[in-house]
């Protein structure tokens, strides 16, 4: 069957007072008959985190965050090769971040967000691609299979998008190309300008710096913050990078009176330009 991705619009309130277009990414035909229900798996953070009461509410836009198979001696994996069980890399900052930043999409724009998370494994079927936005926590961690690998890039040529967020210094980096070239051997990230889309669909954010986690500043050769990408041959972002920040800490912790207010704000914005960006492009 073929799998292709359909694009409509909407409004979404600007913090100017301008409308700008956005839209929810659907799939053509019946494909949403066979999406896999909202699921939950223990973290390595968080194993009891309360469930929102409207939870099972369909929406225009789903926040689908990315399972993923550790790299040997990755640090916050405790699950080994049982990954898709949970307490891996991936569960990172999970559930807690992704319904903290849900919560700001549905107060800071007019999309009909959900208020969970939806956990996306590549090996379960085509279910992934009933899921045009996908996030990847620690993928300084991740080490991809190449039928993964595979079905990831095809996912990202019919019109999905795909943000990194989260790891530090080159090892890390090194870790995350080891896969992504197994994705897109033939397409390098190149760094983002100010004057790309990307960063101008809902905040201008021209001023951008190195969002830190609630641990406190990384040490190492991870201190200058990347935004990176990796684009099609139209010049559309495919794959949104951020490297030595930690956007996953910024809406994990952005209701905290001890973790600075300025981090969770640049966050929160950055994750409002990208998905505008993924829904009108």
């Amino acid at each position: 069957m073929s799998r292709l991705f359909l694009r409509y619009a909407r409004g979404v309130n600007a913090p100017r007072g301008v409308a700008v277009l956005a839209g929810a990414l659907a799939l053509v035909g019946s494909l949403c008959a066979f999406q896999l229900p909202f699921r939950e798996y223990p973290a390595v953070e968080y194993n009891n985190f309360p469930l929102p009461p409207d939870y099972q509410e369909k929406a225009e836009f789903y926040f689908a965050r990315l399972m993923y198979p550790p790299a040997p001696y990755a640090q916050f994996d405790r699950a080994g090769p049982y990954w898709a069980q949970g307490n891996s890399s991936w569960t990172q900052d999970y559930p807690r971040a992704d319904r903290h930043f849900l919560m700001a999409v549905r107060r800071l724009t007019r999309i009909h967000a959900r208020s969970v998370e939806q956990p996306v494994n590549l090996d379960d079927g085509n279910d992934v691609y009933n899921w045009p936005w996908l996030y990847a926590v620690r993928p300084g961690e991740w080490n991809l299979t190449d039928a993964q690998a595979v079905k990831l890039r095809d996912y990202l040529l019919r019109g999905g998008f795909f943000m990194a967020d989260d790891f530090w210094g080159s090892d890390q980096w090194e870790v995350f190309m080891a896969s992504m070239r197994r994705v897109f051997p033939d397409r390098q990230p190149v760094d983002l300008k100010n004057t790309d889309q990307i960063f101008h669909t809902i905040y201008d954010l021209n001023d951008r710096y190195r969002v830190e986690g609630a641990w406190g500043a990384y040490q190492g050769d991870g201190v200058t913050p990347y935004w990176r990408g990796i684009l099609d041959d139209k010049g559309r972002v495919m794959v949104a990078i951020v490297v030595n920040s930690d956007l996953g800490d910024s809406w994990e912790w952005a209701d905290s009176p001890s973790y600075p207010e300025r981090f969770s704000s640049l966050g929160i914005r950055i994750g409002l330009n990208y998905i505008t960006y993924a829904m009108t492009h």
